[in-house]
């Protein structure tokens, strides 16, 4: 049985994570020849561990994860540690609105041990883990359930969270950067958390260190449109700067 190395383990998540991986992408993201990915790859294709196809490698049915799941290992000790942060920036019997998210989902768990809680949210996965307990409750948005994470998008999920205010609103975002501000993936994610910063009185934005400078789709907003950002890491400094500019409270968990 094949013990796979570091680098085969690099191209185990990779392919688990994308389903399909180029060879000449491998060798560059790894920084090795592609032949040396080619001999790590015939090793894991003969163990069954990928799929070998022209030029590139796919994972078989049986390793293929739901990438939500996925995202919720990466990193995850670091958003434990932001979700417990920012639970204890929730007092008992606020008024919430979270939106989906790796990290949002880890938060979503830390507030299970709070009471009444008032929560407004788009995914099932946040709704599921605090609804009916502590006499908290959990208004749903109501529209397509993307299969990916259990979320939900569209006009109808955007009108129905506009009808709440509440005390704050949590963001899980995919990047920031100095130049486009708080950036993320999909353009109804974008709109849904756009939703959250009209309504809620104070804006929380989860973020690990990794979305630092890393660049995605669609602009969210501005830093001076949050109050508090909760990280892992200080945050690089052409972004604090702008965050110190915009007033934003930066706390590293």
């Amino acid at each position: 049985m094949l013990h796979p190395t570091r680098r085969q383990s690099d191209i185990l998540r990779m392919v688990k994570l994308h389903g399909t991986c180029q060879i000449i992408e491998l060798a560059r993201d790894l920084g090795v020849s592609d032949e040396t990915i080619r001999r790590d790859v015939r090793l894991l294709a003969d163990e069954g561990m990928v799929v070998k196809v022209h030029g590139a490698i796919v994972a078989p049915a049986r390793l293929r994860e739901d990438p939500f799941q996925l995202r919720m290992q990466e990193n995850r000790d670091e958003k434990i540690r932001i979700a417990a942060r920012a639970a204890s920036l929730i007092e008992h019997g606020e008024s919430i609105m979270l939106d989906t998210g790796s990290t949002t989902a880890y938060v979503a768990q830390t507030f299970a041990e709070h009471r009444n809680l008032l929560a407004v949210t788009n995914s099932v996965e946040v709704a599921r883990s605090f609804a009916s307990q502590n006499g908290n409750r959990v208004y749903m948005a109501g529209g397509e359930i993307r299969a990916d994470d259990g979320a939900v998008f569209g006009e109808t999920a955007n009108e129905f969270a506009s009808r709440f205010l509440v005390d704050k609103g949590f963001l899980s975002i995919s990047a920031i950067t100095e130049e486009n501000g708080l950036m993320d993936s999909e353009l109804w994610e974008a709109d849904f958390s756009r939703v959250i910063i009209r309504q809620a009185k104070q804006v929380i934005v989860v973020a690990d260190h990794t979305k630092f400078n890393r660049r995605s789709l669609v602009k969210v907003c501005d830093f001076d449109d949050i109050d508090i950002l909760i990280t892992s890491a200080q945050p690089p400094p052409a972004i604090q700067d702008k965050l110190d500019a915009a007033g934003v409270n930066v706390i590293v968990a």
